[in-house]
């Protein structure tokens, strides 16, 4: 049992063909090993990654974000549904935020999500951020890839929140929708550039009874803010996730793009330059984590904060140090 991942008592086969046939279970545990930061289970999930990478690929990504309190996991619950209603797998991965101090997360996507939970062509990943930049998993990419080897055809990509969460999922995805709210006060709360410029479609959501006019009103006002802001011509959408209306033509939208995408090449080469920046990034982190465990690095670190405090060096100083230090390991 040696050789066996720390985590799971299973061996990286089982797990690896249980993923190829579909079994959520081992899906699930696949999953957990990509998360895990022990080396034996590192490598056992690239062994897996490694063997089940011909049959990844062939799935739509979708990236959904927005503020707390937009609907985020209602319009993920009534989209899948009527996705699984029309044939396809859909998996989702939801990243919870982190608590700073014991790294624990609430989880609680599936109890959100009640119906969708439910149906067997419908698998529900809840996972922690544990702190990593932009409030995407550490490795939702892999977690992607094992979930298109189990045969789900979309998977759809949740982040926390409107910040810099929104330039990892859009790192990763095929389509990236930003959800707002009607009635937010001004029409550019929540608009920043540098995520209009992310966003492929955004949508007004809970556009529905007294609320319906104020969503139209709502999608006026952002129309007109993204002329203001961007000279990308991002589409709005009204929807109503809690009744569903809006969905079908939203889903019909997003296929038609994509189609399109597809038809010109830049689907494909999107998916190359993600590609490419994912391995840089990588490797910048596997660089930083090798800086961050040297032995020599850490005692150098404890002496050089020492002479920062009694002025005995400047910061730039103890960093250029400390970067001809590393550059001999």
């Amino acid at each position: 049992m040696t050789n066996l991942p720390s985590s799971l008592k299973i061996s990286p086969t089982e797990i690896q063909n249980g993923i190829l046939r579909g079994d959520r279970r081992m899906l699930a545990k696949g999953i957990t090993l990509v998360e895990s930061r022990r080396k034996v289970d590192v490598d056992s999930a690239q062994k897996i990654l490694e063997n089940v990478m011909s049959n990844t690929g062939n799935s739509i990504r979708l990236g959904i974000s927005g503020i707390p309190g937009v609907g985020k996991s209602t319009f993920i619950e009534t989209i899948g549904l009527k996705l699984i209603e029309d044939g396809h797998k859909v998996a989702v991965l939801a990243v919870d935020p982190s608590s700073p101090h014991s790294g624990g997360s609430i989880l609680g996507d599936k109890t959100r999500m009640p119906e969708l939970s439910k149906r067997v062509d419908a698998f529900i990943r809840p996972s922690a951020t544990g702190g990593t930049l932009g409030g995407v998993a550490r490795q939702t990419r892999e977690s992607m890839m094992l979930c298109e080897a189990a045969g789900y055809d979309v998977i759809l990509v949740e982040t926390v929140g409107v910040g810099q969460s929104e330039v990892e999922v859009s790192s990763m995805v095929d389509f990236f929708v930003l959800l707002m709210l009607p009635g937010a006060g001004d029409s550019l709360q929540g608009i920043k550039k540098g995520i209009i410029e992310m966003a492929d479609m955004l949508i007004v959501n809970k556009a529905d009874g007294d609320n319906h006019q104020l969503a139209k009103r709502a999608k006026n006002e952002y129309e007109q803010a993204l002329r203001l802001v961007s000279n990308k011509k991002s589409q709005i959408k009204l929807c109503s996730a809690l009744t569903g209306d809006g969905i079908s033509e939203i889903w019909k939208d997003v296929n038609m793009r994509l189609e399109n995408n597809k038809a010109i090449g830049s689907f494909k080469n999107k998916r190359i330059n993600q590609q490419y920046n994912w391995m840089i990034k990588m490797t910048e982190d596997s660089i930083l984590q090798s800086f961050r465990e040297n032995s020599q690095i850490k005692e150098s670190i404890v002496a050089y904060k020492s002479q920062l405090e009694k002025g005995q060096i400047t910061p730039v100083m103890a960093s250029h140090k400390l970067l001809e230090i590393f550059r001999k390991y």
